[in-house]
């Protein structure tokens, strides 16, 4: 492999982002090659894609000997994301796993001093401390995909984060946003997976329709920009064409505007600090767009997000024992177990009986998570 050839590692490569990421590459076959590629149930399209991508790396579900089994690649290896991540002729690890399964390779990454363009969420919200302290460590480096952060991230080149007086996300308000409170009790899992502009993956997809998403992303830009939670701020904004602002101590406010498309902001974290023309993703043409709306939301409408702000705001474990709750919560709205406005009463109840650790380790951390998963499953079993 050349110098001018960036060895790239993609985390999750059948759900949304991998897929979407993959497609980036195409273009761009001369800047990367793909070293290895990871997945968790799709495994037909993990095939097809190693076949086109030829990967020396595979991971099937996080378990080498199924990988084995049901794979049976010529040529390809079988290893664990984590020995994945942090191999030498790797350069990039692109996690777009779901949930915690991200965080460890995404430690041994930045430990080994990889850079890590960060599709999951749940990583900086449970372990933002201990991803940060890694990053240090190791002198890896953070690249965010979310294309929230990436807005941030792009507003902010040139600047010095002491000029910086607010960080402002911006929300569609998801598949749900114009039902009543009442309608949301009837809510089926097939129309909160119906987002009004973007594509993404399911859990993703009702976690925007609660807003917890939006709560998560506050944390994540903590973490990401080292600026308090309490100058985070988010406003809805139904057309999704500005991804995020950010306001300076002088009056100043930068935005960053794009059509609602995932490839640009997973190239620019690709390609960083290059820009390079994306074929297949059409221009912004405001005068088709017409008039761009903002507004506040309501916190009373959206209860997961009012939760994910308050683990933010007290620390500790609450966040990592947040994050698992609502995987759990949103996996039995998806399955047909609990309705809609169960999410955040689960998550609520979960983080109420939670004994929080103030400075926690990542064992600390994972036992937070474990704990919150099982105190979930056993709201949801005792209900059922």
């Amino acid at each position: 492999m050349g110098d001018s050839v960036k060895g790239l590692v993609i985390l999750g490569s059948t759900g949304s982002i991998g897929r979407q990421t993959l497609d980036v590459v195409r273009g761009l076959r001369k800047r990367f090659r793909v070293v290895g590629l990871a997945a968790g149930r799709n495994v037909t399209l993990l095939q097809e894609q190693a076949r086109e991508f030829s990967p020396r790396f595979v991971c099937y579900d996080g378990n080498t000997s199924a990988a084995h089994d049901v794979l049976k690649l010529e040529g390809v290896d079988c290893i664990p994301m984590e020995e994945m991540a942090t191999r030498p002729d790797v350069d990039i690890v692109v996690v777009a796993t779901v949930g915690k399964a991200g965080l460890t390779p995404t430690l041994g990454a930045l430990e080994a001093g990889k850079t890590v363009a960060l599709a999951n969420k749940e990583v900086l919200v449970m372990a933002g401390n201990v991803v940060a302290e890694a990053a240090r460590r190791g002198r890896g480096e953070i690249r965010p995909v979310d294309s929230e952060h990436s807005a941030i991230w792009q507003c902010l080149r040139g600047e010095k984060t002491a000029s910086i007086r607010r960080l402002i996300l911006t929300a569609s308000g998801g598949a749900l946003r114009d039902k009543s409170i009442e309608e949301l009790r009837r809510v089926t899992p097939e129309q909160a997976l119906s987002h009004p502009t973007w594509q993404m993956g399911r859990k993703i997809t009702v976690d925007s329709a609660t807003l917890l998403n939006k709560g998560m992303e506050a944390i994540e830009a903590r973490w990401l920009f080292d600026v308090p939670l309490d100058r985070i701020e988010i406003v809805l904004h139904r057309e999704s064409i500005v991804h995020s602002l950010v306001e300076f101590t002088d009056g100043s406010l930068k935005a960053q505007l794009g059509t609602p498309d995932m490839r640009v902001p997973i190239q620019v974290a690709l390609c960083y600090p290059d820009r390079i023309a994306l074929s297949s993703v059409p221009y912004l043409d405001l005068r088709q767009v017409g008039p761009l709306h903002f507004s506040e939301l309501r916190l009373d409408r959206y209860p997961c997000l009012a939760l994910a702000l308050e683990a933010g705001h007290r620390g500790g474990t609450y966040p990592a024992a947040l994050s698992a709750a609502d995987e759990i919560a949103v996996a039995s709205f998806l399955a047909g177990q609990i309705s809609f406005t169960r999410i955040p009463e689960i998550i609520s109840e979960t983080i109420n009986a939670h004994d929080s650790v103030a400075d926690p380790s990542l064992d600390d951390i994972l036992a937070a998570d474990a704990w919150a998963r099982g105190h979930a499953e056993n709201l949801i079993g005792a209900a059922a």
